[in-house]
């Protein structure tokens, strides 16, 4: 073997060595920063958002796909978990959000947790679009007059009656019983939705609870039953009470 087919192999071999190593310290990099300090939002896309989302479904508020696009499922996700940490309810992920999830998980690298619809149903998706359209006229025919928090507060109710078993299981079963519903005995039932009793009803089937855990609520101005009036009570929003 000649002496420059000896440099030449050497030199090849090294310039492979500082490609090899440079990729690796790049990649390393990468995870690292993965969860980057800049603020995520509405809109916001990339790993860093990918990154966020695992946290999320790693704690229980994330249950749609690890998609990296900062959306409404995302923005949801974010809220409840603000609320529940005692954070500035914002959706917006700057230093002290971005702090706290990173003290409450491990942080896996985006991909590694489970992702909706590989073994498990979201939550959306255990309504179809007749449940999800009834529940919107439900909101809308009894609190389109109510702020957004009490009307995301009734599609809250309605869940959880669902889920209780005391009432009916199914969602038509619950709004149509008997004298449960005022819209339903009044007709304002069939009224069309608007946008916000839609967003309402997806807000509460995202997790958004602000009843807390309520299974009934009346507007004191109008109720009839003094029955009504013997339940816990829980808060008030709006007009409407929340009860037990």
């Amino acid at each position: 073997m000649t002496k420059k087919l000896l440099i030449g192999i050497a030199i090849t071999a090294l310039v492979v060595s500082f490609i090899v190593v440079d990729t690796g310290i790049l990649q390393f990099r990468d995870a690292e920063e993965t969860f980057s300090n800049r603020n995520l939002s509405m809109g916001s896309r990339g790993d860093d958002v990918s990154e966020l989302q695992t946290r999320l479904q790693e704690l229980g508020y994330y249950t749609a796909n690890i998609d990296g696009i900062f959306g409404h499922q995302t923005l949801y996700a974010v809220r409840r978990y603000q609320q529940d940490y005692g954070l500035k309810v914002d959706g917006i992920v700057g230093p002290q959000t971005r702090g706290s999830l990173e003290q409450n998980t491990q942080g896996q690298p985006p991909g590694q947790a489970q992702q909706a619809g590989e073994g498990e149903a979201t939550t959306a998706g255990q309504f179809n679009n007749q449940d999800l359209q009834l529940m919107a006229n439900a909101v809308y025919g009894e609190a389109r007059g109510e702020p957004y928090i009490g009307q995301v507060a009734v599609a809250a109710v309605v869940l959880n009656r669902l889920r209780s078993e005391t009432f009916p299981n199914t969602v038509s079963g619950v709004i149509f019983e008997p004298r449960a519903f005022t819209a339903v005995a009044d007709g304002q039932i069939w009224l069309e939705p608007n946008d916000t009793a839609r967003r309402a009803v997806q807000d509460a089937i995202n997790g958004w609870d602000p009843s807390g855990g309520a299974l009934y609520y009346f507007n004191p101005d109008t109720a009839t039953s003094g029955w009504i009036w013997t339940r816990p009570q829980r808060k008030k929003i709006g007009k409407h009470i929340f009860c037990d």
